[in-house]
């Protein structure tokens, strides 16, 4: 039987999936600190061996990269020279045991159409695949919380009706750059100004000292496996560990606090995360006269708190529609099923 694989090369992490669903992987390889994405795809071909490779990416807006188009370059030749095409001599002749038929590879693009590499179209189309796949059988809200971003996309009569660049994304509440890892606590604080614990108010720092995974690491919302980031202070990812970096937040030690109110900002960065993500949201349901919300990624629990606060919205998960290592990297797979339909 022959292989598809579906891979989302982000800015943080490259995500890989199957079209079949035995494969599910996330990878955190940040693209402005170094340049080992072409081993880590040459790694993935030597070890599935796929015929077929659907690719979506965000990554190219990294800023490692003077302009998106080249970064789309950048990943486009990390990928070709990973997966050399069927017939070629880089096909024929792998002396590193991959699939010695060569790959075809695919590439999404904003508008969920697949495209040559190298168009300034692939830049930020992971959502499209998701949306693509969604739209064949729904018309929903479908809302992405990743590691970094918030997709809200709009999905009608077998169509996503959202702006196709992140800029214009932004404008329109279909992206949200807050996600449930890498989100910088102060951000989101920054939004109440003040933390409140005990009932006193107390200014935060606008350093990065916290991330929203030191956040649901101490409300127990997260494992020590989830966090797949690299930590602010590059120590551990142990509840301790990340108590400690809340406590920075308002320039102190554990020793100076007690530990509930780490807790406290703990809650309140939650509370001020879900509030925005929940109005972003209510806004894209609201603009598109729709009434339906599929959630999906690493951040489903955020969804469903966000959902509570605007109402009765019916909502669906695709956790519970293909499993919860697949929501995590719902856009690879996505494409893969998209390559595999034609």
């Amino acid at each position: 039987m022959e292989t598809t694989i579906g891979i989302d090369i982000g800015g943080a992490n490259t995500k890989v999936a199957s079209a079949d669903g035995k494969v599910s992987e996330i990878h955190y390889l940040p693209l402005w600190k170094d340049s080992a994405l072409p081993n880590l795809l040459a790694d993935i071909r030597e070890r599935i061996k796929p015929d077929r490779v659907g690719v979506v990416m965000t990554g190219e807006l990294a800023d490692c990269f003077e302009s998106k188009i080249q970064g789309i370059r950048f990943i486009c030749e990390a990928v070709d020279c990973a997966f050399p095409e069927r017939g070629s001599d880089a096909g024929r002749n792998d002396a590193n045991g991959g699939n010695a038929g060569g790959s075809e590879v695919y590439y999404l693009n904003n508008r969920c159409k697949f495209v040559d590499r190298d168009d300034a179209s692939l830049a930020a189309a992971n959502w499209a695949a998701s949306a693509g796949l969604i739209a064949q059988d729904y018309d929903c809200v479908f809302v992405d919380v990743g590691s970094t971003t918030t997709d809200i996309i709009p999905i009608a009569g077998g169509f996503a009706h959202a702006s196709w660049t992140d800029f214009e994304r932004l404008q329109r509440d279909e992206l949200v750059y807050s996600g449930v890892l890498r989100t910088n606590v102060a951000t989101l604080l920054d939004r109440v100004d003040r933390v409140a614990p005990d009932g006193s108010g107390c200014r935060i720092s606008s350093e990065l000292f916290a991330i929203t995974a030191d956040v649901y690491r101490v409300l127990g919302m997260i494992e020590d496996a989830d966090y797949t980031c690299e930590t602010p202070d590059h120590a551990g990812t142990t509840v301790e560990d990340s108590m400690r970096r809340l406590a920075r937040v308002v320039c102190a030690d554990m020793d100076e606090l007690r530990k509930h109110f780490v807790y406290e900002i703990a809650d309140q960065v939650r509370e001020a995360q879900v509030l925005e993500i929940g109005r972003a949201i209510d806004a894209v349901l609201k603009r598109n006269r729709l009434d339906h919300i599929i959630g999906t990624g690493i951040g489903e629990f955020l969804i469903r708190d966000a959902v509570e606060g605007i109402g009765s919205v019916p909502c669906s998960f695709i956790s519970d529609m293909y499993g919860t290592d697949i929501s995590k990297v719902f856009p690879a797979y996505a494409v893969a099923r998209l390559v595999e339909s034609g």
